[in-house]
């Protein structure tokens, strides 16, 4: 009789052991609605490494050129990128969230992080016919970095939206 319980327990039990599903879009969806904020704007600096008269001008900036060329940039400093391991992968799910649940389809993202002494520029596929990865890194490695260096990250992130905007004209 003993054994026959034992047998009932465990064929109820093994079945949602071995066909238990977890639902990881599920999970991954909550965890991305819990990382990034419920609100963007052109520029958000989250790490707080820019002045509000600074904040304004690359905010006009960014403003204006969208009604020019049609192109959304949008700028974002972060000091963690928790719960990511890497920037690219931070600034990859940060783009699809703001496309998929903001509906903001920023054509370029570019995510800053003085703390971590990283930037990641991210583009949509159609922007990719218009400005390569190549290119994209020479407007960091040239016009963005060496301004980084010098301590100054508004001329570095205006210097790297200037150029993105020249070369889309």
């Amino acid at each position: 009789m003993k054994n026959l319980l034992f047998i009932i327990t465990i064929s109820f039990l093994l079945p949602s052991t071995f066909f238990g599903q977890s639902n990881k879009s599920t999970f991954q969806n909550s965890v991305t609605e819990n990382t990034f904020s419920k609100s963007y704007n052109y520029l958000n600096d989250f790490e707080k490494i820019l002045t509000s008269s600074q904040i304004t001008t690359l905010n006009t900036t960014l403003k204006s050129s969208e009604k020019k060329s049609g192109t959304k940039i949008i700028v974002v400093t972060i000091s963690s990128i928790q719960p990511y391991t890497t920037v690219p992968e931070y600034a990859s799910n940060l783009k699809n969230y703001l496309s998929d649940n903001l509906k903001l389809n920023p054509t370029f993202l570019i995510v800053l992080s003085k703390e971590l002494r990283q930037i990641q520029i991210q583009s949509s596929y159609e922007a990719r016919n218009k400005l390569t990865e190549e290119e994209t890194k020479s407007i960091i490695n040239s016009f963005a970095i060496p301004e980084f260096k010098k301590g100054d990250y508004y001329k570095g992130l205006e210097n790297a939206v200037t150029q993105i905007i020249k070369k889309l004209e």
